[in-house]
């Protein structure tokens, strides 16, 4: 085992070589390029001083990028980390954030919300099972923004309905029009993970992996 973790560092060691050689390359060639530009001009016509500084400053820049590069990278990491250590403590308690299914248990039943325009007389929330036959209808308190509902659990002939995924949608009807209106889910966080690609946070709930800039509400 202690040879295989030799080995195992040796490897790292000649992968993290390159990338450093190649750095430091970039930088003597340009000084040796440079250099060999003021051997070999012409004397007739030599180098401008101001063509020559040009040239220091665009490689001023390049250095500087890369610089920066760097310490972005880093300090994105470590925004990461700590964005990972706060979403920590969303572990194990319900979050509200958009989402077309909820999860009814053997027990107890779904709670949501739902988006409402202003002038919402009517506030209407459906579900159906996974086929999209209607389960149970039933309307809400209406008004403006944030309205909460409950479903909980019982079908239209006031039998228990089966454990499992539900499709819940909603209306809310101002005037005499109605439209459709965006429902919001309570789930349960079970983990939380960071993703690399767009240096996010991910919470893994109990309905699937909700943005953390999606969640309306912490329970």
């Amino acid at each position: 085992m202690a040879v295989g973790q030799v080995r195992s560092g040796s490897e790292a060691g000649s992968a993290t070589a390159p990338t450093q050689r190649r750095q430091s390359f970039g930088q003597d060639e340009f000084l040796k390029m440079m250099l060999a530009q003021l051997k070999n001009q012409d004397p007739l016509k030599p180098l401008e001083p101001a063509q020559f500084l040009g040239q220091l400053a665009q490689f001023s820049t390049v250095t500087g990028i890369q610089a920066m590069q760097q310490s972005l990278a880093s300090l994105n990491a470590t925004l990461g980390a700590a964005s990972l250590m706060e979403g920590a403590n969303l572990v194990g308690r319900d979050v509200l954030s958009a989402a077309t299914t909820g999860r009814l248990g053997a027990v107890g039943g779904v709670r949501g919300a739902v988006v409402a325009p202003p002038g919402a007389s009517v506030v209407q929330v459906a579900v159906r099972d996974l086929s999209g036959a209607l389960v149970r209808r039933f309307e809400v308190p209406a008004g403006s923004g944030l309205v909460d509902f409950q479903w909980d659990g019982v079908d239209q002939s006031g039998q228990r309905a089966a454990p499992g995924l539900y499709a819940i949608e909603a209306i809310g009807v101002v005037g005499s029009k109605g439209e459709s209106l965006e429902v919001l889910l309570e789930q349960r966080v079970n983990s939380v993970t960071v993703d690399a690609t767009a240096s996010a946070l991910v919470l893994n709930t109990s309905g699937g992996p909700v943005p953390l800039d999606r969640v309306r509400r912490v329970m």
